[in-house]
């Protein structure tokens, strides 16, 4: 039994440092405060140690000998890799996910939308992780579930790039047509059109993305 009680605890641990993380709420060039942070979650440093050292290897956080823990960096290298895998995943489990789901997936995908466009217009925090949810609600159904648990750690690592990407103003509202469009061509589904919605949907992303680094970058 305390094994069970440790192990749920480090799980919660992990989903509460995780979501500090990619709402922006840890800053990436200090070392996370163990001692501060246990205190301040009412836990010891062990179980949050375990966490961290989880979080490290979902490639959110690196380690520095004697140094600690930190946020990673965001960088265009990293951003090219997660959304050239997801190029390459998603817009095929999107279209299977549309044949396959149940009315009840199909209501669940509607809600998650509507959440996530109530986040985006009002321009506070979450919109990252209903953003995450949205697209999650669309994959799940397709019962492949090794790639979408692949696809489910892409958009964690993805998901600080979803905040940065949406920073410049009008963006928002272009994420939110774009999403309406992709649960229309799901709830059809049309497994063509969603194919084609996704990729375009995320090459996008991908475009806009090398745009603000590029514009970043301090000049030569």
């Amino acid at each position: 039994m305390t094994g069970i009680i440790i192990r749920n605890l480090s799980d919660q641990l992990v989903d509460l440092v995780r979501d500090r993380i990619l709402a922006g709420r840890v800053e990436q060039d200090r070392a996370i405060r163990q001692d501060a942070l246990a205190a301040e979650l009412g836990v010891s440093k062990i179980p949050l140690r375990e966490a961290l050292t989880r979080l490290e290897q979902e490639g959110l956080l690196r380690s520095r000998a004697n140094h600690g823990y930190f946020v990673r960096e965001l960088t265009i290298d990293e951003a090219e890799e997660v959304y050239a895998l997801r190029l390459r995943l998603e817009p095929e489990i999107a279209a299977a996910a549309a044949v396959r789901a149940t009315e009840a997936e199909r209501e669940t995908a509607t809600r998650t939308l509507a959440r996530l466009d109530a986040a985006t217009n009002a321009h506070g925090e979450g919109v990252g992780a209903f953003n995450r949810a949205f697209h999650l609600a669309l994959l799940r159904p397709s019962r492949q579930p090794i790639t979408t648990t692949v696809l489910e750690r892409l958009h964690v690592l993805g998901e600080r790039y979803v905040r940065k990407h949406l920073e410049p103003l009008g963006r928002d509202q272009r994420a939110n047509d774009e999403h309406a469009e992709l649960l229309d061509r799901w709830l059809a589904r049309d497994a063509v059109a969603v194919r084609e919605a996704m990729y375009g949907h995320i090459e996008q992303t991908v475009v806009d993305l090398r745009r603000e680094f590029q514009s970043d970058a301090p000049a030569a």
